[in-house]
């Protein structure tokens, strides 16, 4: 059984930073391509990034492309999410899980999620 912990969200101003973590356990993490997604309050689903298994090759959607970069650790079984220059239509919970490609859809398949990270940007 997959399990996922995310954890570092919180509230921040806009123009802020933040640093995203998911431990992840019940598979083998380093072979697997890993991804954020996010809810936003009344609205589904939203792919915003992914990684490849070792590391080398990353993707981000429009909306966050050159203020959030993806990374991980393999050795600790954890995957990172740096936030930079926040805005406030990047309040939402954030979820970590492996990697279904770009299209938010998919990740409806997903059967375990944790318990995701909450961001908030307000003035």
């Amino acid at each position: 059984q997959e399990q996922f912990v995310e954890s570092g969200g919180g509230l921040v101003q806009p123009g802020g930073s933040l640093r995203l973590s998911c431990v992840a356990s019940g598979f083998p993490f380093r072979l697997y391509g890993m991804a954020w997604v996010r809810r936003a309050p009344g609205k589904g689903l939203e792919w915003i990034s992914e990684i490849s298994s070792g590391g080398t090759d990353k993707s981000y959607a429009n909306s966050v492309k050159g203020r959030f970069t993806i990374s991980r650790d393999n050795a600790a079984n954890t995957l990172y999410l740096q936030m930079n220059s926040l805005k406030p239509e990047d309040t939402a919970v954030y979820f970590c899980a492996q990697s279904r490609g770009r299209s938010s859809n998919s990740y409806l398949k997903q059967e375990y999620w944790g318990q995701g990270t909450q961001v908030t940007v307000s003035s």
